[in-house]
This record gives structure tokens, sequence and C-alpha cells, in this order.
């Protein structure tokens, strides 16, 4: 699937992953290949990503995550250092 990680700054990430997990409001969860579609608000903490074999983590401090047709975008409120 293919993952966009945006601030109101800059593209943070773009690529195809195997799977993304967000630090959901009400909790963490998981996105895999062929998801169903989904629009969740995201709470401050870590994004965990496989980015050809390697997994990536990148803390963000909130914002919106949507789902659909195989594409994740993320617009992160900011990166927490």
């Amino acid at each position: 699937m293919h993952l966009e990680i945006l601030t109101p700054e800059k593209k943070i990430f773009e690529g195809d992953v195997n799977i993304a997990t967000f630090p959901g409001a009400d909790g963490s969860f998981q996105i895999m290949d062929n998801h169903a579609p989904l629009i969740s608000l995201l709470k401050e903490g870590t994004v965990e990503y496989k980015d050809k074999g390697a997994v990536q983590n990148i803390r963000i401090t909130g914002g919106v995550v949507e789902v659909l047709s195989n594409k994740v975008i993320l617009l992160a409120d900011g990166i927490a250092e």
C-alpha cells in the first residue's frame, strides 16, 4: 500500500509499505494492504511503518489518517522532537 506522511510544513515520507501502526484517539491500530476505507483522529504518539523490510518510526503530535483504495494519507499536526 502507498503511505504519505505530511505536516503543514513539508512531506515527511512517501512510499510503499507493508504495514503501518497509528496512535488512534481510542488506542493504537494497524493498517495492512487492502484495508477497508477509514478516517481516524490521531493523538500524540509514534507512527511505525515497515518500509522495504526496515521498521521506521516517526513521533507525531496528533493528526488525521485516511485510508482509501490501498492509499494511506497521514496529515500530522507536527513532528515531536
